[in-house]
Protein backbone atom coordinates (compact mmCIF):
# COMPACT_ATOMS: atom_id res chain seq x y z
CA UNK A 1 0.00 0.00 0.00
CA UNK A 2 1.20 3.47 -1.16
CA UNK A 3 2.06 6.48 1.29
CA UNK A 4 -1.17 8.34 -0.05
CA UNK A 5 -3.48 4.89 -0.06
CA UNK A 6 -2.70 4.87 4.29
CA UNK A 7 -3.21 8.79 4.10
CA UNK A 8 -6.81 8.50 2.42
CA UNK A 9 -8.92 7.27 5.39
CA UNK A 10 -8.06 9.70 7.28
CA UNK A 11 -9.04 13.26 5.19
CA UNK A 12 -12.46 12.75 4.87
CA UNK A 13 -12.64 12.36 9.23
CA UNK A 14 -10.43 15.26 9.83
CA UNK A 15 -11.91 17.61 7.50
CA UNK A 16 -15.29 16.88 9.39
CA UNK A 17 -13.54 17.89 12.64
CA UNK A 18 -11.38 20.71 11.16
CA UNK A 19 -14.08 22.70 9.43
CA UNK A 20 -16.17 23.25 12.30
CA UNK A 21 -13.29 24.09 14.20
CA UNK A 22 -12.10 26.72 11.66
CA UNK A 23 -15.46 28.30 11.68
CA UNK A 24 -15.40 27.99 15.76
CA UNK A 25 -11.97 29.97 15.93
CA UNK A 26 -13.00 32.21 13.28
CA UNK A 27 -15.89 33.32 15.28
CA UNK A 28 -13.95 34.58 17.65
CA UNK A 29 -11.18 36.33 15.46
CA UNK A 30 -14.31 37.81 13.14
CA UNK A 31 -15.00 39.68 16.42
CA UNK A 32 -11.73 41.51 15.79
CA UNK A 33 -12.01 41.90 12.49
CA UNK A 34 -15.20 43.47 12.74
CA UNK A 35 -13.69 46.23 15.07
CA UNK A 36 -11.26 46.64 12.78
CA UNK A 37 -13.52 46.91 9.51
CA UNK A 38 -16.16 48.98 11.71
CA UNK A 39 -13.70 51.49 13.52
CA UNK A 40 -11.48 52.16 10.01
CA UNK A 41 -13.94 55.04 9.27
CA UNK A 42 -13.10 56.73 12.50
CA UNK A 43 -9.22 57.57 11.18
CA UNK A 44 -5.33 55.74 12.08
CA UNK A 45 -5.70 56.86 16.16
CA UNK A 46 -8.17 54.41 17.08
CA UNK A 47 -7.01 51.70 14.65
CA UNK A 48 -3.92 52.04 16.09
CA UNK A 49 -5.19 51.76 19.70
CA UNK A 50 -6.95 48.54 18.56
CA UNK A 51 -4.15 47.35 17.70
CA UNK A 52 -1.90 48.12 20.63
CA UNK A 53 -4.78 46.59 23.02
CA UNK A 54 -4.56 43.58 20.56
CA UNK A 55 -1.50 42.53 20.86
CA UNK A 56 -1.45 42.77 24.35
CA UNK A 57 -4.94 40.52 24.53
CA UNK A 58 -2.93 38.54 22.45
CA UNK A 59 -0.26 37.50 24.77
CA UNK A 60 -3.21 36.30 27.65
CA UNK A 61 -5.20 35.02 24.85
CA UNK A 62 -3.08 32.89 23.94
CA UNK A 63 -1.77 31.57 26.89
CA UNK A 64 -5.45 31.02 28.12
CA UNK A 65 -5.92 28.93 25.13
CA UNK A 66 -2.80 26.71 25.83
CA UNK A 67 -3.68 26.51 29.20
CA UNK A 68 -7.47 25.39 28.51
CA UNK A 69 -5.66 23.43 25.58
CA UNK A 70 -5.94 19.88 27.97
CA UNK A 71 -9.56 20.06 27.93
CA UNK A 72 -10.46 19.44 24.90
CA UNK A 73 -7.77 16.14 25.15
CA UNK A 74 -8.51 14.82 28.15
CA UNK A 75 -12.45 14.61 26.71
CA UNK A 76 -11.39 13.26 23.72
CA UNK A 77 -9.66 10.79 25.23
CA UNK A 78 -12.51 9.84 27.66
CA UNK A 79 -14.62 9.97 24.64
CA UNK A 80 -12.77 7.30 23.10
CA UNK A 81 -12.55 5.21 25.80
CA UNK A 82 -16.09 5.72 26.90
CA UNK A 83 -15.58 7.22 30.14
CA UNK A 84 -18.89 9.59 31.02
CA UNK A 85 -17.51 10.27 34.23
CA UNK A 86 -14.16 10.83 33.41
CA UNK A 87 -15.68 13.14 31.06
CA UNK A 88 -17.91 15.14 33.14
CA UNK A 89 -14.98 15.60 35.59
CA UNK A 90 -13.04 17.23 32.57
CA UNK A 91 -15.91 19.48 32.14
CA UNK A 92 -16.71 20.58 35.93
CA UNK A 93 -12.98 20.99 36.86
CA UNK A 94 -12.42 23.10 33.10
CA UNK A 95 -15.25 25.46 33.72
CA UNK A 96 -13.57 26.00 37.28
CA UNK A 97 -10.06 26.43 35.83
CA UNK A 98 -11.38 28.93 32.69
CA UNK A 99 -13.02 31.25 35.23
CA UNK A 100 -9.49 31.24 36.89
CA UNK A 101 -7.65 31.51 34.39
CA UNK A 102 -9.83 33.96 32.36
CA UNK A 103 -10.09 36.14 35.57
CA UNK A 104 -6.37 36.12 36.10
CA UNK A 105 -5.25 36.97 33.07
CA UNK A 106 -8.18 39.93 33.04
CA UNK A 107 -6.57 41.49 36.13
CA UNK A 108 -2.99 40.95 34.80
CA UNK A 109 -4.06 42.88 31.40
CA UNK A 110 -5.64 45.29 33.32
CA UNK A 111 -2.59 45.97 35.40
CA UNK A 112 -0.37 46.64 32.22
CA UNK A 113 -2.65 49.77 31.05
CA UNK A 114 -0.25 51.50 33.41
CA UNK A 115 2.95 50.22 31.54
CA UNK A 116 2.46 51.84 28.50
CA UNK A 117 3.23 55.22 29.08
CA UNK A 118 6.54 54.10 29.71
CA UNK A 119 6.41 51.59 26.21
CA UNK A 120 7.03 54.94 24.08
CA UNK A 121 3.73 54.75 22.05
CA UNK A 122 2.16 57.64 20.43
CA UNK A 123 0.67 60.27 22.92
CA UNK A 124 -2.78 60.32 20.69
CA UNK A 125 -3.04 56.57 20.87
CA UNK A 126 -2.50 56.56 24.54
CA UNK A 127 -5.40 59.85 25.60
CA UNK A 128 -7.71 57.55 24.02
CA UNK A 129 -7.00 53.37 24.90
CA UNK A 130 -8.29 53.26 28.54
CA UNK A 131 -11.59 52.47 28.02
CA UNK A 132 -11.31 50.14 25.30
CA UNK A 133 -8.21 47.90 26.75
CA UNK A 134 -10.00 47.62 30.01
CA UNK A 135 -13.52 46.38 28.15
CA UNK A 136 -11.16 43.60 26.23
CA UNK A 137 -9.17 42.44 29.29
CA UNK A 138 -12.66 41.52 30.95
CA UNK A 139 -13.97 39.42 28.16
CA UNK A 140 -11.28 37.04 29.31
CA UNK A 141 -13.24 35.92 32.01
CA UNK A 142 -15.89 34.33 30.17
CA UNK A 143 -14.09 33.47 26.88
CA UNK A 144 -12.17 31.07 29.01
CA UNK A 145 -14.81 29.57 30.44
CA UNK A 146 -16.71 29.33 26.62
CA UNK A 147 -13.54 27.76 25.77
CA UNK A 148 -14.38 24.71 27.74
CA UNK A 149 -17.41 23.78 26.25
CA UNK A 150 -16.39 24.44 22.75
CA UNK A 151 -13.63 22.15 23.22
CA UNK A 152 -16.30 19.69 24.42
CA UNK A 153 -18.53 19.45 21.78
CA UNK A 154 -15.39 19.21 19.62
CA UNK A 155 -14.12 16.28 21.93
CA UNK A 156 -18.08 14.64 21.38
CA UNK A 157 -18.19 14.75 17.97
CA UNK A 158 -20.52 17.70 17.80
CA UNK A 159 -18.17 20.41 16.79
CA UNK A 160 -20.61 22.03 14.73
CA UNK A 161 -23.39 22.74 17.66
CA UNK A 162 -20.14 24.52 19.20
CA UNK A 163 -19.96 26.74 16.37
CA UNK A 164 -23.13 28.06 16.30
CA UNK A 165 -23.03 28.65 19.55
CA UNK A 166 -19.49 31.01 19.04
CA UNK A 167 -20.92 32.46 16.38
CA UNK A 168 -23.63 33.82 19.16
CA UNK A 169 -20.68 36.37 19.84
CA UNK A 170 -20.37 37.31 16.22
CA UNK A 171 -24.13 37.75 15.56
CA UNK A 172 -24.62 40.09 18.83
CA UNK A 173 -20.96 42.23 18.55
CA UNK A 174 -21.92 43.71 15.00
CA UNK A 175 -25.70 45.25 15.65
CA UNK A 176 -23.77 46.21 19.27
CA UNK A 177 -20.77 47.50 16.99
CA UNK A 178 -23.28 49.39 14.61
CA UNK A 179 -25.36 51.16 17.56
CA UNK A 180 -22.52 52.14 19.93
CA UNK A 181 -19.61 52.97 17.28
CA UNK A 182 -21.07 55.80 15.45
CA UNK A 183 -24.51 56.20 17.84
CA UNK A 184 -27.52 54.93 16.30
CA UNK A 185 -30.72 54.76 17.11
CA UNK A 186 -30.48 57.13 20.22
CA UNK A 187 -28.01 55.81 21.78
CA UNK A 188 -24.52 58.22 21.68
CA UNK A 189 -21.94 57.69 19.19
CA UNK A 190 -18.96 56.02 22.02
CA UNK A 191 -16.45 55.35 19.09
CA UNK A 192 -13.65 52.91 20.28
CA UNK A 193 -14.96 52.62 23.51
CA UNK A 194 -18.65 51.35 22.20
CA UNK A 195 -16.44 48.52 20.34
CA UNK A 196 -15.37 47.50 23.74
CA UNK A 197 -18.55 47.41 24.87
CA UNK A 198 -20.15 45.17 22.32
CA UNK A 199 -17.00 42.90 21.99
CA UNK A 200 -17.40 42.26 26.13
CA UNK A 201 -21.13 41.67 25.59
CA UNK A 202 -21.24 39.40 23.03
CA UNK A 203 -18.71 37.34 24.59
CA UNK A 204 -21.08 36.59 27.65
CA UNK A 205 -23.88 36.40 25.33
CA UNK A 206 -22.26 33.17 23.58
CA UNK A 207 -21.22 31.80 27.33
CA UNK A 208 -25.35 32.01 28.15
CA UNK A 209 -25.45 29.87 25.14
CA UNK A 210 -23.36 27.51 25.89
CA UNK A 211 -24.35 27.19 29.62
CA UNK A 212 -28.05 26.70 28.52
CA UNK A 213 -26.99 23.87 25.85
CA UNK A 214 -24.91 22.35 27.48
CA UNK A 215 -27.98 21.95 30.75
CA UNK A 216 -30.84 21.40 28.14
CA UNK A 217 -29.19 19.62 25.47
CA UNK A 218 -30.09 15.75 25.33
CA UNK A 219 -26.74 14.64 23.89
CA UNK A 220 -25.35 16.05 27.04
CA UNK A 221 -26.88 14.15 29.72
CA UNK A 222 -24.84 11.77 30.08
CA UNK A 223 -22.27 14.25 30.55
CA UNK A 224 -24.09 15.98 33.20
CA UNK A 225 -23.60 13.89 36.26
CA UNK A 226 -22.60 15.85 39.46
CA UNK A 227 -18.69 15.10 39.59
CA UNK A 228 -16.67 17.00 42.71
CA UNK A 229 -14.51 19.26 42.57
CA UNK A 230 -10.70 18.26 43.68
CA UNK A 231 -7.10 18.12 43.32
CA UNK A 232 -6.81 15.23 41.20
CA UNK A 233 -9.09 16.87 38.54
CA UNK A 234 -7.10 20.59 38.49
CA UNK A 235 -3.95 18.60 38.53
CA UNK A 236 -4.71 16.64 35.28
CA UNK A 237 -5.46 19.42 33.51
CA UNK A 238 -2.85 21.64 34.70
CA UNK A 239 -0.08 19.24 34.23
CA UNK A 240 -0.68 19.50 30.57
CA UNK A 241 -2.15 22.66 30.88
CA UNK A 242 1.29 24.38 32.00
CA UNK A 243 3.92 23.40 29.07
CA UNK A 244 0.74 23.99 26.46
CA UNK A 245 0.57 27.19 28.06
CA UNK A 246 3.57 28.52 28.32
CA UNK A 247 4.65 27.48 24.35
CA UNK A 248 1.12 29.52 23.28
CA UNK A 249 2.37 32.29 26.22
CA UNK A 250 5.69 32.38 24.18
CA UNK A 251 3.97 32.25 20.64
CA UNK A 252 1.73 35.19 21.26
CA UNK A 253 4.14 37.15 23.74
CA UNK A 254 6.78 37.40 20.88
CA UNK A 255 4.12 38.73 18.34
CA UNK A 256 2.66 40.89 21.04
CA UNK A 257 6.04 42.75 21.85
CA UNK A 258 6.92 43.29 18.33
CA UNK A 259 3.51 44.67 17.91
CA UNK A 260 4.53 46.97 20.75
CA UNK A 261 7.89 48.26 19.16
CA UNK A 262 5.89 48.82 15.56
CA UNK A 263 4.43 51.27 17.88
CA UNK A 264 7.66 52.98 17.95
CA UNK A 265 7.28 53.59 14.08
CA UNK A 266 4.40 55.85 14.72
CA UNK A 267 0.35 55.46 14.76
CA UNK A 268 0.40 55.06 10.83
CA UNK A 269 2.73 51.63 11.60
CA UNK A 270 0.53 50.61 14.06
CA UNK A 271 -2.50 50.69 12.25
CA UNK A 272 -1.41 49.07 9.29
CA UNK A 273 -0.32 46.34 11.42
CA UNK A 274 -3.86 45.89 13.22
CA UNK A 275 -4.76 45.15 9.52
CA UNK A 276 -2.29 42.74 8.56
CA UNK A 277 -3.32 40.95 12.02
CA UNK A 278 -6.62 41.01 12.06
CA UNK A 279 -6.67 39.49 8.66
CA UNK A 280 -3.58 36.72 9.26
CA UNK A 281 -5.44 36.23 12.55
CA UNK A 282 -8.43 35.03 10.39
CA UNK A 283 -6.21 33.30 7.49
CA UNK A 284 -4.69 31.28 10.78
CA UNK A 285 -7.87 30.03 11.78
CA UNK A 286 -7.61 27.28 9.33
CA UNK A 287 -4.22 25.48 10.22
CA UNK A 288 -5.04 26.11 13.74
CA UNK A 289 -8.13 24.19 13.15
CA UNK A 290 -6.48 21.44 11.23
CA UNK A 291 -4.27 21.19 14.52
CA UNK A 292 -6.91 21.27 16.83
CA UNK A 293 -8.44 18.41 15.27
CA UNK A 294 -5.73 16.47 14.50
CA UNK A 295 -4.73 16.42 18.67
CA UNK A 296 -8.30 15.55 19.36
CA UNK A 297 -8.49 12.75 16.54
CA UNK A 298 -4.64 11.41 17.88
CA UNK A 299 -5.98 11.43 21.35
CA UNK A 300 -8.95 9.41 20.12
CA UNK A 301 -7.00 6.78 18.38
CA UNK A 302 -4.86 6.62 21.60
CA UNK A 303 -7.67 6.22 23.83
CA UNK A 304 -9.17 3.42 21.69
CA UNK A 305 -5.77 1.55 21.53
CA UNK A 306 -5.77 2.62 17.45
CA UNK A 307 -2.13 3.22 17.73
CA UNK A 308 -1.02 2.39 13.73
CA UNK A 309 -3.37 5.22 12.83
CA UNK A 310 -1.44 8.03 14.57
CA UNK A 311 1.33 8.81 12.07
CA UNK A 312 -1.52 8.64 8.99
CA UNK A 313 -3.92 11.20 11.06
CA UNK A 314 -0.76 13.32 11.13
CA UNK A 315 0.40 13.23 7.25
CA UNK A 316 -2.95 13.92 6.86
CA UNK A 317 -3.11 16.86 8.45
CA UNK A 318 0.74 18.81 7.36
CA UNK A 319 -0.55 17.92 3.80
CA UNK A 320 -3.93 19.72 4.46
CA UNK A 321 -2.60 22.87 5.93
CA UNK A 322 0.12 22.87 3.51
CA UNK A 323 -1.80 22.82 0.57
CA UNK A 324 -4.21 25.53 1.85
CA UNK A 325 -0.83 28.18 3.11
CA UNK A 326 0.53 27.75 -0.10
CA UNK A 327 -2.45 28.63 -1.92
CA UNK A 328 -2.91 32.15 0.14
CA UNK A 329 0.59 32.99 0.04
CA UNK A 330 0.50 34.41 -3.40
CA UNK A 331 -2.58 36.09 -3.55
CA UNK A 332 -1.60 37.86 -0.04
CA UNK A 333 2.01 38.90 -0.99
CA UNK A 334 0.50 40.47 -4.34
CA UNK A 335 -2.53 41.81 -3.23
CA UNK A 336 -2.22 43.66 0.15
CA UNK A 337 -3.23 46.95 -0.94
CA UNK A 338 -6.36 45.88 -2.17
CA UNK A 339 -6.92 44.14 1.15
CA UNK A 340 -5.93 47.08 3.38
CA UNK A 341 -8.04 49.22 0.73
CA UNK A 342 -10.94 47.24 2.34
CA UNK A 343 -10.72 48.80 5.39
CA UNK A 344 -9.06 52.01 4.98
CA UNK A 345 -8.84 55.06 2.73
CA UNK A 346 -5.10 56.52 4.01
CA UNK A 347 -2.76 56.06 1.57
CA UNK A 348 -0.02 55.68 3.88
CA UNK A 349 -1.51 53.07 5.90
CA UNK A 350 -2.75 51.02 3.12
CA UNK A 351 1.47 51.37 1.12
CA UNK A 352 2.43 50.35 4.82
CA UNK A 353 0.00 47.31 5.26
CA UNK A 354 0.82 46.06 1.32
CA UNK A 355 4.61 45.41 2.24
CA UNK A 356 3.43 44.02 5.04
CA UNK A 357 1.25 41.74 3.60
CA UNK A 358 4.07 40.25 1.22
CA UNK A 359 5.61 39.25 4.55
CA UNK A 360 3.02 37.73 6.29
CA UNK A 361 2.16 35.31 2.99
CA UNK A 362 5.78 34.36 3.36
CA UNK A 363 5.30 33.22 6.40
CA UNK A 364 2.32 31.31 5.64
CA UNK A 365 3.46 28.15 4.80
CA UNK A 366 6.14 27.47 8.02
CA UNK A 367 3.65 28.35 10.12
CA UNK A 368 1.16 25.82 8.93
CA UNK A 369 3.36 23.48 8.87
CA UNK A 370 4.56 24.29 12.87
CA UNK A 371 1.05 24.97 13.68
CA UNK A 372 -0.61 21.16 12.84
CA UNK A 373 3.45 19.27 14.09
CA UNK A 374 2.58 21.04 17.46
CA UNK A 375 -1.11 19.87 17.10
CA UNK A 376 -0.14 16.42 16.50
CA UNK A 377 2.34 16.37 19.13
CA UNK A 378 -0.35 17.35 21.91
CA UNK A 379 -2.57 14.49 20.45
CA UNK A 380 0.35 12.38 21.74
CA UNK A 381 0.60 14.18 24.97
CA UNK A 382 4.05 15.65 24.03
CA UNK A 383 4.32 18.73 25.49
CA UNK A 384 7.74 19.82 27.37
CA UNK A 385 10.03 19.01 24.25
CA UNK A 386 7.86 21.31 21.76
CA UNK A 387 7.89 24.17 24.33
CA UNK A 388 11.40 24.51 24.45
CA UNK A 389 11.19 24.74 20.38
CA UNK A 390 8.71 27.35 20.85
CA UNK A 391 10.39 29.27 22.59
CA UNK A 392 13.69 29.51 20.77
CA UNK A 393 12.35 29.94 17.35
CA UNK A 394 9.92 33.29 18.74
CA UNK A 395 12.16 34.44 21.02
CA UNK A 396 16.04 34.00 20.40
CA UNK A 397 15.13 34.15 16.67
CA UNK A 398 12.26 35.68 15.18
CA UNK A 399 11.43 38.33 17.55
CA UNK A 400 15.58 39.70 17.81
CA UNK A 401 16.25 39.25 13.82
CA UNK A 402 12.72 40.69 13.64
CA UNK A 403 14.31 43.72 14.82
CA UNK A 404 16.91 43.64 13.31
CA UNK A 405 15.21 43.53 10.30
CA UNK A 406 12.95 46.05 10.98
CA UNK A 407 15.21 48.93 12.73
CA UNK A 408 18.24 48.69 11.75
CA UNK A 409 18.29 47.35 8.59
CA UNK A 410 15.05 50.26 7.82
CA UNK A 411 12.33 47.59 6.38
CA UNK A 412 10.20 48.85 8.57
CA UNK A 413 7.00 46.99 10.14
CA UNK A 414 7.20 44.90 7.08
CA UNK A 415 10.89 43.43 8.93
CA UNK A 416 9.09 41.99 12.18
CA UNK A 417 7.07 39.68 10.42
CA UNK A 418 9.90 38.55 7.80
CA UNK A 419 11.79 37.92 11.41
CA UNK A 420 8.59 35.47 12.32
CA UNK A 421 9.01 34.16 8.89
CA UNK A 422 12.36 32.44 9.51
CA UNK A 423 11.81 31.69 13.32
CA UNK A 424 8.77 29.30 11.94
CA UNK A 425 10.62 27.93 9.10
CA UNK A 426 12.98 27.02 12.08
CA UNK A 427 10.50 25.63 14.32
CA UNK A 428 8.64 24.10 11.43
CA UNK A 429 11.37 21.86 10.24
CA UNK A 430 11.95 20.81 14.08
CA UNK A 431 8.66 20.09 15.20
CA UNK A 432 7.89 18.02 12.26
CA UNK A 433 11.04 15.64 12.74
CA UNK A 434 10.13 15.34 16.20
CA UNK A 435 6.68 14.13 15.16
CA UNK A 436 8.08 11.49 13.10
CA UNK A 437 10.33 9.92 15.65
CA UNK A 438 7.62 9.64 18.16
CA UNK A 439 5.67 8.21 15.86
CA UNK A 440 8.58 5.63 15.52
CA UNK A 441 8.63 5.14 19.41
CA UNK A 442 4.74 4.55 19.41
CA UNK A 443 4.53 1.47 17.10
CA UNK A 444 8.25 -0.05 18.25
CA UNK A 445 7.92 -3.48 20.01
CA UNK A 446 9.44 -2.37 22.87
CA UNK A 447 7.67 0.87 23.16
CA UNK A 448 7.21 1.68 27.15
CA UNK A 449 3.79 1.06 28.02
CA UNK A 450 3.15 4.99 29.53
CA UNK A 451 3.79 5.82 25.81
CA UNK A 452 1.63 3.38 24.00
CA UNK A 453 -1.38 4.21 26.62
CA UNK A 454 -0.63 7.78 25.82
CA UNK A 455 -0.41 8.52 29.65
CA UNK A 456 2.17 11.33 29.33
CA UNK A 457 5.80 9.37 28.70
CA UNK A 458 5.88 11.04 25.37
CA UNK A 459 6.55 13.71 27.09
CA UNK A 460 10.07 13.04 28.34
Amino acid sequence: MSSFQRLRPEFLPLARLALPLVAGLGASTALMLTDTWMLGPLGPVPLAAASLTSSALLILWAALYGFMGPVGLLAARAFGAGDARALASVVRHGCAFGAMVGGGGALLMIGALFLLPYAGQPPEVLAVIAPYWVLLALMLLPYGVSLVFKQVFDAIDRPWTGVALMFTAVAVNLPLNYVLISGRLGFPALGLTGAGVATLLAECAALGAFWLTFRRAEVMRPYRIRVPLGREGFAAQAKAGFPMGIQYLAEGGAVAVSGVLIGLLGAVALAANQIVFSVESLLYMLPLGVASATGIRISQAMGSGELQRVRPIGHAALLTASVWTLVLTLPLALGGASVARAFVDDPAVIATAAAMFIAVGLMQFFDGIQTVSLGALRGMHDHRWPMVVTLVAYWLVALPLGWLLAIPLGLGAAGFWSGFAIGLALAAVVLALRFERRCQALTAPDAPAGLVHGLGAAAR
